[in-house]
């Protein structure tokens, strides 16, 4: 796919979004306009916000048919292969990611997803790497366990138990 199919197939598309949008906020009913006393309706942004993203749309067709920019009249390759294969990898490695942290929790889930994608595609040294392998999931569970009392989801039963003696420390020090 060329960088002016990609630009017609984008803009076609998000104009088909926007109007999609403004007829579902008008067919359900939502107040488009002023509420007297209340203020903007439900529906004011939503069918605002659309309208817009549709006349953006409308200008980017009209530009692609004039040839005015230089997407619109590139034959180059929208994508090369080597970011293809990236984009790829990337979205294996999160799906990979999302899968583990039902298994082994999302500590554990994050420190192999940050091996992975720290050593084996960024390329970074050794050091760097165990920087962010550790320095993520401690931020991480700093950020929500303790700061936010969230807690994220530890996996299966054996790998949650394995957590328990954290809390239990950080309770008894700390609380």
């Amino acid at each position: 796919m060329t960088v002016r199919t990609a630009e017609l197939l984008m803009a076609i598309a998000t104009l088909l979004l926007s109007l999609g949008l403004m007829m579902k906020v008008y067919f359900d009913g939502l107040t488009i306009g002023w509420v007297d006393g209340r203020g903007p309706g439900a529906g004011v942004w939503p069918f605002w916000l659309s309208a817009g993203m549709a006349l953006a749309s409308l200008a980017t067709l009209i530009r692609w048919f004039m040839g005015v920019t230089p997407e619109s009249r590139s034959t180059e390759d929208y994508i090369s292969r080597d970011t293809l294969f990236i984009v790829g990898v990337s979205a294996a490695a999160l799906l990979g990611l999302l899968i583990s942290i039902t298994i082994i929790g999302t500590y554990l889930s994050l420190m192999l997803f940050m091996l992975l994608y720290v050593r084996f595609l960024g390329g970074h040294s050794w050091g760097m790497t165990m920087g962010m392998v550790i320095g993520t999931p401690v931020f991480i569970y700093l950020l929500f366990e303790v700061a936010l009392t969230k807690y994220l989801p530890k996996g299966l039963p054996i790998f949650e138990e394995g957590f328990l003696w954290l809390d239990n420390f950080r309770y008894e020090w700390f609380y």
